[in-house]
């Protein structure tokens, strides 16, 4: 992810996650600013993007992609509630990335047996790649 407006993409498709429940959660407006310092977005720019709406930008390569879900994913976690429509949302999503439907399930399903819903980077990738192969 080279430009600024793929970061800004990025960060709206979280945000737009983050509120499928119909609320924004200080956890996780917490986890979205820290995504946002990684993405070097900063505060005032994190914060208007709140009250944008943009057309989001396609996600090129599957690795970025794969590590958008698992943003997602984290996002969806961070308030410690699952809520259906987060559910429903977060399995569409990746669908319309181009994500295979049983990975993303079973990286959802690992989370949930996580202690702390975080998954090792390798179970990540291979969990994608077995399910391409």
């Amino acid at each position: 992810m080279d430009t600024y407006e793929e970061k800004r993409s990025l960060l709206l498709e979280m945000i737009a996650f983050s509120t499928v429940d119909g609320k924004l959660h200080k956890r996780e407006y917490d986890f979205l600013f820290i995504v946002a310092n990684e993405l070097n977005i900063v505060k005032g720019g994190f914060n208007d993007l709140f009250h944008q709406e943009l057309p989001q930008l396609p996600i090129k390569s599957n690795f970025q992609r794969i590590q958008q879900f698992y943003r997602l994913a984290l996002l969806m976690h961070s308030d410690g509630v699952i809520h259906k429509k987060e559910t429903i949302a977060i399995q569409q999503i990746a669908i319309d990335m181009g994500l295979n439907p049983e990975a993303t399930k079973r990286i959802l399903q690992l989370m949930k047996e996580a202690p702390n819903v975080i998954i090792d980077a390798e179970v990540l990738l291979t969990v994608f790649q077995e399910e391409q192969n």
